[in-house]
């Protein structure tokens, strides 16, 4: 689960990170309100999970209640990168002297949690690495040990950070860990981390991704959740149990299993298609289970094609022929659709398939042979 730039810091902050003071607000009136509790000047800023909000004008600084009400309206409702913005943050002003970059992540190959600290923050840190690699210090964090105090100083000396500055920061990369660790979190990123004219150094900025399978420990991330935006499709497939995301082709994906999921997104990709999501129903996942997956991926106006690409374990394949030919039976299915069956009980599902085959059907023997045709019947309008 992404959270908003409010929510992260707000989350930080539990952790003993420093944040300036700050408020959502989701009318005009209401940032009025926040801004004159907080004290001029404020900043006010589009609340949307998408990066360029500066440069598309949500965010600004208020000197004054006329500047904040009229900042907010104009703010509210805008679409950034097709987000539209539904509340805003009004945040104490900070006089600021220098940005850096912090962040904790996995590392997934190495095994080990990953720290990234560096001394030019304010600009895209893929940018960073690209032009010099060498001004991102980089450490490996065993998750077992944790990351200590020590290690922390040399981290922030790695980044060019000399004392006192190295001590304030080593502070406040230890809180970040702390919320990484202890809050469950795949991601916490901090750009800009700056440092005030005074010396403070604030996360001026939030990007948290929390980890939804620890969410049993954490009953406080409903309050979260009621804030995402989600589209008709996620909601709907989050509401049936279904492991999906919304990505911007035109080829639907169906699949058991995260890995063959990915793997059928990399096929339809090779092959001159864009995948329309990702969609996993699991090992062992019933007639129920597969009718539902349809049910959604075919909701999707961008959706030309559907390509099932099932290969059974637990998953038995008369299931997914049943799933199948109920979906066609109780929904309006107007799109073509490729199936790939193997493994357990393939047999029997092609066999259930027979009585549903058609131009619209279709039924495939490999894998990279279904992914052509699903791609040729979306560009050819669903005409073999």
């Amino acid at each position: 689960m992404d959270l908003f730039e409010y929510q992260g810091k707000q989350y930080l902050a539990r952790y003993g990170v420093p944040v300036p003071e700050g408020a959502v607000a989701t009318t005009p009136a209401e940032a009025v309100e926040r801004a004159a509790r907080i004290g001029y000047p404020v900043v006010v800023k589009a609340q949307v999970q998408v990066g360029g909000r500066g440069k598309a004008g949500g965010v600004r600084v208020a000197a004054g209640p006329a500047e904040a009400q009229a900042h907010a309206q104009a703010i509210l409702g805008m679409d950034i990168r097709g987000h539209t913005v539904r509340r805003v943050w009004v945040e104490q002003a900070s006089d600021i002297a220098r940005e850096l970059y912090a962040s904790f992540t996995l590392d997934r190959g190495a095994k080990a949690h990953l720290a990234m600290v560096s001394a030019r923050g304010g600009v895209e840190i893929e940018q960073v690495a690209a032009e010099d690699p060498h001004a991102i210090a980089r450490l490996p964090i065993n998750p077992v040990v944790g990351l200590d105090e020590a290690e922390a100083l040399g981290l922030a000396g790695d980044a060019g950070l000399g004392p006192p500055l190295r001590h304030d920061v080593a502070s406040v990369l230890l809180g970040l860990y702390r919320c990484f660790v202890e809050g469950d979190a795949d991601l916490v990123e901090v750009n800009p981390l700056v440092v005030t004219s005074g010396g403070r150094v604030l996360a001026l900025d939030a990007k948290v991704t929390l980890d939804d399978n620890a969410s049993f420990r954490h009953p406080e991330w409903e309050d979260f959740k009621q804030a995402e935006e989600l589209d008709e499709r996620d909601r709907r497939a989050r509401e049936l149990g279904l492991q999906y995301v919304g990505l911007d082709g035109f080829v639907g994906i169906i699949a058991n299993g995260a890995g063959l999921a990915m793997s059928t997104c990399d096929v339809v990709n090779q092959v001159g298609g864009k995948p329309a999501n990702f969609l996993d129903i699991g090992g062992g996942a019933s007639a129920e289970v597969m009718a539902n997956a349809l049910s959604v991926i075919t909701s999707d106006p961008s959706v030309r094609s559907v390509f099932v690409n099932v290969f059974g374990g637990i998953t038995r394949g008369e299931e997914v022929g049943h799933g199948i030919v109920s979906a066609l039976r109780h929904s309006r299915i107007k799109v073509p659709m490729v199936v790939r069956l193997d493994g357990t009980n393939a047999a029997e599902g092609l066999e259930v398939l027979r009585e549903v085959e058609s131009d619209m059907v279709v039924v495939s023997s490999s894998m990279m042979g279904a992914a052509r045709l699903a791609v040729q019947l979306a560009l050819a309008g669903g005409k073999r």
